[in-house]
């Protein structure tokens, strides 16, 4: 471990999966950011899970976006893109071949075969279905009724990607399963959850079920055998006959192998729905914790574009990333050895207040909005286009409603993902 001058203790606060139960730790990164924007991180052993190496956290917005795009110093190939290391060597050499953590040009070929379907038209091609289906959100609800936003949200997402997969809907319940499992592994209610009706399922759909390994405590769900269902339905839907549109048809034809077509589709079922599934409800959170700010927008719906990039700087779906230094080197005045992994928080850097003026204040009218919560460099988000599409549809639809909290919220126990699994809501039809 590097012996780092004015290293506090409390410094592994920023690792730990607990620390975020109760909110996003901006307090402590701030002073991270003015005292020491690249520090040393220790990785303690946590429940089942074993204690890591350590990192090095980076928190300024500058430091942040020079290590995202350079990825000649800094590899998500080689140790992966997530904190934890995977669990064993076959594991990491399995999720190296996922477009997310490689380097270019591998990366670059992988992702040229599905950008197609994200591209500004595809998705502008989509926004009227888009629009429809968050209206549907709402239309059954009763005037004054209270409900879950965080179920209520989660519908659109895994729609919307179940419909650009070429998933059938009978079996979309099972993308949200999948994206629980590896996003909520860290939350004891997320870890093991089960939610499909295996009898609205597909004969596909209930063969996958009948393949899901037991959930063993501890167990790093990134890996072959972990999502052994997840894998057995990809396949299985590649040989039925799909929509030359969809970014499956599109896998099948660009000549992936295996590994990177299981890993491709993990990528999509995952990462395409999980991160909307948080910043819905984390954007809805903050303007009712900003009600001025909501008044704003209803009188002034054509700030709508603005608001959904303030929602997403102020609570970015995605806290962090990893990345392994290449060679030694020198970043914010700390030496860095070949091997270290280097962890990005895009939470911290969207509140550099050399970037934003006032940083912890939530202004829709912000602009410029230079926030990293799609990432930065040649992984910037392939799905920005539809991600954005989807908030501005829910927010939209929301405009016509009057919304209260009808408790407290419950955030995810979970250091990569900002997420809430309850906000319960009272949602009553505006009369004007």
């Amino acid at each position: 471990m590097p012996v780092v001058a004015g290293a506090g203790p409390e410094w592994s606060a920023v690792f730990l999966p607990s620390t975020y139960e109760t909110g996003v730790p901006y307090d402590l990164f701030a002073r991270l950011r003015a005292e020491s924007p690249v520090c040393w991180i220790p990785e303690p052993a946590i429940g089942p899970w074993r204690a890591g190496p350590g990192y090095w956290g980076v928190f300024r917005h500058a430091d942040v976006k020079h290590v995202l795009r350079t990825p000649a110093d800094f590899s998500s190939h080689l140790g992966a893109t997530q904190i934890r290391d995977p669990d064993t060597p076959s594991d990491l050499a399995f999720v190296q071949d996922m477009m997310l953590n490689m380097d270019p040009p591998g990366h670059s070929r992988l992702r040229r075969i599905v950008a197609a379907a994200f591209t500004p038209r595809a998705v502008r091609a989509l926004e009227r279905t888009i629009a429809e289906r968050a209206a549907s959100l709402f239309a059954g609800h009763p005037d004054g009724g209270e409900c879950d936003f965080v179920e209520v949200a989660a519908d659109l997402p895994v729609w919307t990607l179940a419909h650009v997969m070429g998933v059938p809907p009978q079996d979309k319940r099972l993308l949200y399963d999948w994206a629980s499992r590896v996003i909520g592994y860290q939350d004891a209610d997320y870890a093991g959850l089960s939610t499909a009706g295996v009898e609205s399922l597909t004969l596909v759909g209930r063969l996958a079920v009948a393949s899901k390994p037991e959930f063993e405590p501890g167990r790093n769900p990134r890996s072959r055998a972990a999502l052994a269902d997840m894998f057995a339905y990809a396949h299985a839907l590649a040989a039925t006959p799909l929509d030359d549109e969809s970014v499956m048809s599109a896998m099948r034809r660009g000549g992936l192998t295996e590994a990177e077509f299981e890993n491709m589709f993990f990528l999509f079922a995952v990462a395409g729905n999980e991160t909307l599934r948080n910043a819905i409800p984390g954007g809805l959170l903050t303007l009712l914790r900003h009600p001025a700010e909501l008044d704003r927008l209803r009188a002034n719906p054509s700030l709508l574009d603005s608001a959904v990039e303030e929602m997403l700087r102020h609570w970015p779906p995605v806290m962090d990333f990893r990345r392994t230094a290449t060679r030694d080197l020198t970043l914010g005045g700390m030496r860095i050895r070949a091997g270290d992994k280097v962890v990005v928080y895009h939470a911290a850097a969207n509140r550099d207040p050399s970037v934003f003026p006032d940083p912890d204040r939530f202004d829709i009218t912000r602009t410029p909005n230079d926030h990293v919560s799609f990432g930065f460099g040649p992984h910037f988000c392939l799905g920005a286009h539809l991600a954005r599409a989807q908030l501005r549809s829910v927010f939209k639809e929301l405009l016509a409603w009057d919304v209260e909290p009808a408790g407290p919220p419950r955030r995810l126990t979970s250091n990569f993902q900002n997420g809430l699994k309850h906000l319960p809501v009272r949602l009553s039809r505006r009369l004007s």
